[in-house]
């Protein structure tokens, strides 16, 4: 149990905030620059970004490809905003190809990019997440950058990413939440970047 200066016990949230201090503090700021710098040059080469998550990671891609799109200028998109094709695929074909699939149709090149918002980052061996390790297959196949911005140890996508954040996991019991609040914190991040924001926001 976490104390105050005057012995009383921390609230629960005093405690969630020092943790997500503790975690601000230690996100690095070297791989955010790498990934402004990369996502710099696929906007030169007029590349895509196609942003992939589950359950409120999904909810996170749909915002960042607003962001990216809105604010940076790069062509943005992420399958789980089709609810109709995902469940149409998920239901005919199965969970596991219902990104890989929709890639395929959107023509997944080199010139384009992965990015995987996760709170596990996939596991092949325990069956987790594998419409996310599917996708990332087909990106490694094509050639495609992946970028990641993953709680926990990274999973599968620290195995096949060309850049990746991992949120340090400083509770257990908080790594969900901590890692999709600080997926948003490192996306706005970026698209605050100077090499990136092409445009004004409203505030």
């Amino acid at each position: 149990m976490l104390f105050n200066r005057c012995g009383v016990p921390l609230s629960h949230s005093s405690k969630f905030l020092k943790e997500a201090i503790n975690i601000a503090s230690q996100l690095s700021t070297e791989v955010l620059e790498k990934m402004a710098n990369e996502i710099f040059e696929l906007r030169k080469r007029k590349g895509r970004i196609f942003f992939l998550g589950i359950g409120g990671s999904a909810a996170n891609a749909s915002h960042a490809v607003n962001d990216f799109r809105k604010i940076c200028g790069i062509e943005c998109y992420s399958p789980s905003d089709n609810v109709s094709e995902l469940t149409a695929r998920a239901n005919d074909d199965g969970w596991e190809t219902i990104y890989s699939e929709w890639l395929k149709v959107s023509n997944l090149s080199e010139k384009d990019a992965l990015f995987v918002l996760s709170v596990g980052g996939g596991n092949e061996k325990r069956n987790v997440s594998t419409n996310l390790i599917s996708a990332l297959k087909l990106g490694v196949e094509r050639q495609a950058c992946v970028f990641g911005i993953i709680g926990r140890d990274g999973g599968y996508v620290k195995n096949v990413a060309d850049h990746i954040l991992i949120i340090p996991n400083v509770n257990a019991e908080h790594v969900t939440p901590h890692a999709e609040a600080f997926q948003a914190v490192c996306w706005h991040c970026l698209v605050s970047h100077p090499k990136l924001k092409i445009n004004e926001t409203k505030w």
